[in-house]
């Protein structure tokens, strides 16, 4: 079952458990894929799914950080909620130790040795952690390993 399916049923599921959470985010989801589909020409494959659910996650992240900072709870909290619906349908997010390993990895394979390497060591290390790690923790795990 592709993932526009499941997110299909899950969407059924929500109508008739009457979840009105659930059934609003996964309508978000399909809404997101219907314009990358559209944009893109084509159907999309679950990999380009995914990072539109990946795009998503990222912006409840970030809308959660600035409801906090603004001192408005009720929205965090709902943000909070689509966040963690929106986490069922990614693959299961790597810990730091599991992201500095790949890294140490990757630094390995391109050969950086400084933090001015970090372009190299970027572009290939994001195509192993897409949809498996935050970016933000990625960039700074980078960091941390080329500054030694």
């Amino acid at each position: 079952m592709s993932l526009t399916d499941k997110l299909q049923e899950d969407m059924k599921h929500a109508l008739k458990s009457r979840d009105e959470l659930r059934l609003s985010t996964i309508r978000l989801i399909k809404s997101s894929v219907s314009y990358a589909r559209i944009a893109k020409g084509s159907e999309l494959t679950d990999d380009e799914v995914l990072g539109v659910i990946s795009r998503e996650a990222k912006q409840r992240r970030e809308s959660i950080e600035g409801a906090n900072a603004a001192g408005r709870a009720d929205i965090a909290e709902r943000e909070k909620a689509e966040l963690d619906i929106l986490t069922e349908y990614l693959p299961k997010q790597l810990d730091e130790a599991e992201i500095e390993a790949i890294v140490r990895d990757t630094v390995a394979e391109v050969g950086a040795v400084d933090i001015k390497d970090r372009g190299k060591v970027m572009g290939p290390l994001m195509q192993k952690v897409r949809g498996k790690a935050d970016g933000k923790l990625v960039s700074q795990v980078v960091e941390r390993v080329l500054r030694g």
